[in-house]
């Protein structure tokens, strides 16, 4: 778009704020400097809505899309197919980014690409004349409950709950990504409460492994020692809320490696059936 962009992004292993700054200050200062100009390149600072994959990728690949045809950047469909700056063009094998994903979508049409490519574009034919869609910008409580004015009618708590406009998903979806995120934001607490620190969950963490502190600060690639440290960024990022860049500078590695050991983390507490909450114990 003229002064901002969409994304659909399956998150990875880089957080999706790490992505964001990037693309928000090192892609800007380079766009500046090749084009010879100054200051702010985006309208605003970036809103995320967390979303359903299985319930919504389609749609909203395709609300997305159609932006730059609702906005007049592209005459019509067909201007839209060869149009450079949107993925519409790379689905339909006019231009491609190594970035985007095409198999996955196109998949979900037909097996044979050519086929896959006449049933997506019909797809998205088919929406334009939906428009702006307002239901596809978070709040998916809010249509489970009936719509806003069903919403409004609810006791003020419930009503706070049901407007909340960072997620996309039916009523089962939403409701276990906000009981997910008030348990982790209440352990958050009681870390904070108890004065858990980082060099207290190293403690802990390297007297699970037989270890001494100072170990997991160190580089080596011994697999107790991975274990250890893979955890350890996993705790301290996921339950003690520091950033990955933070996490980074004070064990000397970078943030990319401290990324991939909170997934391993994850992933080792989970096989060896490890909890934070034996700690606050």
């Amino acid at each position: 778009m003229t002064n901002h962009v969409h994304l659909l992004v399956r998150t990875g292993i880089a957080p999706l704020s790490t992505v964001m700054r990037r693309q928000l200050t090192g892609y800007a200062m380079a766009f500046n400097r090749r084009h010879n100009r100054h200051g702010q390149l985006f309208q605003n600072r970036y809103k995320s809505i967390l979303c359903q994959e299985d319930a919504y990728l389609l749609e909203l690949t395709r609300y997305i899309h159609l932006n730059p045809l609702r906005a007049g950047l592209a005459k019509n469909l067909a201007a839209l197919d060869k149009y450079p700056y949107c993925g519409h063009s790379v689905l339909m094998g006019v231009q491609s980014f190594k970035w985007q994903e095409c198999v996955k979508i196109l998949g979900l049409f037909d097996s044979h690409l050519s086929t896959a490519r006449g049933h997506y574009r019909a797809f998205v034919q088919k929406g334009i004349a939906a428009g702006r869609r307002p239901e596809l910008t978070g709040g998916g409580l809010i249509r489970s409950a009936g719509g806003w004015k069903a919403a409004r009618s609810m006791p003020k708590g419930q009503q706070r709950i049901k407007g909340d406009e960072r997620i996309l998903g039916d009523n089962d979806f939403v409701v276990d990504v906000l009981s997910q995120s008030d348990e982790q934001f209440e352990r958050r607490q009681r870390l904070t409460a108890k004065g858990i620190d980082l060099n207290m969950l190293t403690r802990y963490v390297a007297g699970l492994f037989g270890l001494e502190p100072a170990q997991l600060f160190t580089p080596g690639r011994y697999p107790k020692m991975v274990k250890a440290r893979s955890i350890l960024c996993y705790w301290a990022v996921r339950e003690l809320g520091l950033t990955a860049t933070a996490l980074a500078r004070q064990m000397s590695l970078t943030q990319p490696a401290v990324s991939l050991s909170v997934k391993r983390g994850e992933k080792i507490t989970q096989e060896l059936g490890l909890s934070i909450e034996a700690f606050l114990d």
